[in-house]
């Protein structure tokens, strides 16, 4: 029993060395693929799934703050994105929207090689620009979701990660005639994040 408790404290420390050594701040670069799911409902005479938006490829930073081993919360940044929307297959013009997400992450085996993950978060994604139909019509200002993620910290030197992520974002819109505010339609967005990047561990 004495040996196991001197070797567990003996883990413990080593652990303790490697987290102080590399410090609890994480900086990723990640280029990520945006799916979005491309659903709507069926109204003021459009069929459903109508409106559709451009699925685009990204960069993208992250940091990411170790309050412990396996804990830590994970802000990803990025600069305002511009999507085409069409409807029934021709496109009716953009939208450029900025869409922050912070996550709460646990880290299933920090130090490892391979590091996997799991996240919960929100997200709060705002229009910065809006062009559809010519201006006839519009979309809601901002979206307020939950987001869900999965990946891995892979340990490839000192202190330098390939970073493989998986997100799924709830994202919804309402769409509306611009000059009266009558209620067209509504979207859903929910995009998945499909992301590969290097980190840093500082």
């Amino acid at each position: 029993m004495r040996k196991f408790a001197l070797a567990f404290a003996a883990l413990a420390s080593l652990c303790g060395t490697a987290m102080a050594a590399e410090g609890p701040l994480m900086v990723r670069l990640r280029g990520v693929y945006i799916i979005p799911a491309d659903g709507s409902k069926a109204e003021s005479g459009l069929p459903k799934d109508a409106i559709t938006v451009s699925k685009k490829l990204i960069p993208e930073v992250d940091f990411s703050y170790f309050f412990t081993p396996n804990i830590s919360a994970e802000l990803i940044l990025t600069y305002p994105q511009e999507h085409d929307v069409k409807l029934s297959g021709t496109k009716i013009g953009t939208v450029t929207h900025l869409p922050p997400v912070l996550s709460a992450q646990y880290h299933f085996i920090p130090g490892g090689m391979i590091n996997p993950y799991v996240g919960l978060g929100l997200n709060l994604t705002l229009i910065t620009d809006q062009k559809l139909a010519g201006g006839a019509l519009k979309i809601s200002d901002s979206s307020v979701g939950v987001s869900g993620q999965v990946g891995a910290d892979i340990k490839v030197a000192e202190q330098i990660y390939v970073n493989v992520d998986v997100k799924y974002v709830t994202m919804g819109y309402d769409v509306k005639v611009k000059a009266s505010g009558a209620k067209v339609t509504s979207i859903d967005v929910s995009p998945w994040l499909l992301g590969v990047g290097l980190g840093y561990r500082f």
